[in-house]
């Protein structure tokens, strides 16, 4: 059987139950203590880990609030508030890891797309190819009111928009550089080739932009963009913008098959001949035994006051499961034409622990994946099965239509 799985562990402070700091943070245990979340080491043992056992690739979760907030709108100290920027941790630990995706969660919404395309393009060269980028809107009024340009709580549509006018712009920037254009011609003085340099040229509703990125090309040309699809403004928005597909079965009572027809029409209905790689989002505490995880899980939810659930503070099916019970369902979901699974850790590092160094030989002796000793390292894009980008100015070049200097409305 072909290794065709794709696994990604999403990575969020002491992991996603609200209350896995209460739990899981003691010295004794070996977990992070709340001193540690917010430390270097936290991040790099965690994302090492991952790294060593074959993990495809961590995402990095991010915001502009420094936490979940409460139904009154102000902070929910119950849980971890405060974090770390997520592109930075992503740029720390890369020289400790070797083989790993790093794909830190970048919102579009009040950030400049220029500062977004050269901080993930330092990342793809820090890390010698293995950048992603997981696409983010952020929609209430507190996030906008951090920045004061603009008041906050726009409609879904006009983000999006805005959205997809910023992976444009990012797109273009990272293009914009040829992979040839340092040329280091000692004989006449030059450094690089000014012909291999190109203008960025953008003009659209929400940003605008004129001029190249400061960054050389990086290895991978264009790091693989991740997005979250969980319901269909979102799939459609994917659709145009992203090289990943996220999908979260069992929100708004979507199964899994039909959360992968979400991104399957929405594929059709844009006339895209590209079948994006879809993963399954899944919250994850794995036990011993069934029941062990039923219990575990029943603990964290007594601490947190509540269940720990889709529509109770998670946007995804959570299971309290084990191995043997999560490999057949990584299975099925492979044989229902999914790619792979982001899995959500309750618990940071008891689950992320597990997910490394218990699922993934597990799932190499189901004939799932290939074991890791066999798997070359290799880019981002290369290890999820995505085409080599190819900039947009090779295609003119080439003598094609210069589509890449036009402005876009």
């Amino acid at each position: 059987m072909p290794d065709r799985i794709t696994l990604v562990t999403a990575l969020q402070g002491a992991g996603w139950h609200p209350a896995a700091w209460r739990t899981a943070g003691t010295a004794r245990t070996g977990g992070p203590t709340a001193a540690r979340l917010t430390s270097l080491r936290h991040w790099r043992d965690v994302v090492v880990e991952q790294d060593r056992l074959g993990v495809d690739a961590v995402t990095i979760e991010d915001s502009f609030t420094a936490g979940p907030v409460d139904q009154s709108g102000d902070l929910d100290t119950r849980t971890v508030v405060g974090r770390l920027d997520a592109l930075l941790v992503a740029n720390a630990v890369a020289p400790a890891t070797r083989a790993v995706g790093l794909v830190p969660t970048v919102s579009v919404t009040h950030t400049e797309p220029f500062h977004v395309a050269t901080g993930l393009q330092t990342l793809d060269h820090v890390s010698l190819g293995r950048a992603g980028w997981r696409v983010q809107v952020s929609p209430t009024t507190r996030e906008a009111a951090l920045f004061g340009r603009r008041p906050g709580g726009d409609d879904a549509a006009a983000l999006f928009d805005e959205a997809r006018e910023v992976a444009e712009v990012v797109s273009r920037l990272w293009d914009s550089w040829d992979d040839d254009a340092i040329i280091r011609d000692v004989t006449t003085g030059r450094f690089i080739d000014r012909d291999r340099i190109h203008n960025a040229s953008f003009v659209g509703q929400h940003v605008s932009v004129h001029g190249a990125s400061i960054v050389p090309r990086s290895p991978q040309g264009r790091p693989p963009v991740f997005a979250l699809a969980h319901r269909a403004d979102a799939a459609r928005f994917a659709v145009d913008a992203a090289d990943v597909v996220l999908v979260t079965p069992g929100f708004d009572g979507l199964e899994a098959r039909g959360a992968l027809a979400l991104v399957r029409d929405a594929e059709q209905a844009a006339g895209s001949e590209t079948r994006r790689p879809v993963l399954a989002d899944l919250a994850v505490l794995i036990g011993s035994s069934a029941a062990a995880a039923a219990d575990e899980l029943a603990a964290l939810d007594a601490a947190a006051g509540t269940p720990y659930a889709v529509g109770s503070g998670s946007d995804t099916s959570v299971l309290a499961t084990t191995v043997a019970d999560l490999v057949e369902r990584i299975g099925d979901l492979r044989d229902s034409g999914y790619a792979g699974v982001r899995l959500r850790p309750l618990r940071i590092p008891v689950d992320s622990t597990a997910i490394a160094r218990q699922l993934v030989p597990a799932l190499v002796t189901a004939g799932l994946r290939a074991d890791v000793a066999s798997r070359p390292t290799a880019d981002l894009r290369t290890r999820l099965g995505i085409a080599p980008a190819v900039s947009r100015y090779v295609r003119q070049s080439a003598g094609t239509s210069p589509v890449a200097q036009e402005a876009s409305a």
